[in-house]
């Protein structure tokens, strides 16, 4: 399938977090994964943060990341192809804000707002945590039509914890398309 007229593509946020494996590894292939998808384009990447872990602590420390894509697909559509990836990747869902080869969360979809049994929109927690609003501060464009540019930064101006999340590197996936140019 291809990817469908402008009219109808919107720009969604997900957050992608690990602490089982090799973390960097396992998030580029979920960014892959993400990209292969003939109605999903990756557009950026945020850098990666190494994270103290929160809620269950007796875990390694987290890389986090954030990418904003494009797509044609429906808010639900989206995360049931992320939950997807996170299975194909090894995730094991035993412990609640566990260890995890791979999470991936959607955290804003076009600005929409819905509250399902799939899905809230927008993530109801991502106000809260410094892991997501640092690396979601680094993709989402400043003057964004729905305010959340100001919003992100609203939120890390009010937040702590911030000292839990480290700049660790800077991602280093491209598109294919960008390989090809090179």
């Amino acid at each position: 399938m291809t990817m469908t007229s402008p009219s109808e593509l919107s720009e969604a946020y997900i957050a992608l977090g690990a602490n089982l494996g090799d973390r960097e590894a396992t998030l580029m292939q979920a960014i892959s994964e993400l990209q292969k998808h003939p109605e999903i384009e990756v557009l950026r990447c945020s850098n990666l943060y190494e994270t103290d872990p929160v809620g269950y602590l007796d875990q390694p420390c987290f890389v986090n990341m954030a990418v904003a894509v494009r797509t044609s697909r429906e808010p639900e559509a989206l995360l049931t192809f992320m939950l997807d990836i996170e299975l194909r990747l090894g995730r094991e869902r035993t412990i609640r804000f566990g260890p995890r080869t791979v999470d991936l969360d959607l955290l804003w979809a076009d600005g929409r707002v819905m509250d399902t049994p799939l899905l809230t929109l927008p993530h109801p927690r991502m106000m809260e945590r410094a892991f997501v609003l640092i690396p979601l501060a680094d993709i989402v464009p400043e003057g964004e039509p729905s305010g959340l540019f100001e919003q992100i930064h609203h939120a890390l101006d009010n937040l702590d914890g911030k000292e839990g999340v480290r700049f660790w590197k800077t991602c280093n996936w491209h598109s294919a398309s960008a390989l090809s140019e090179n």
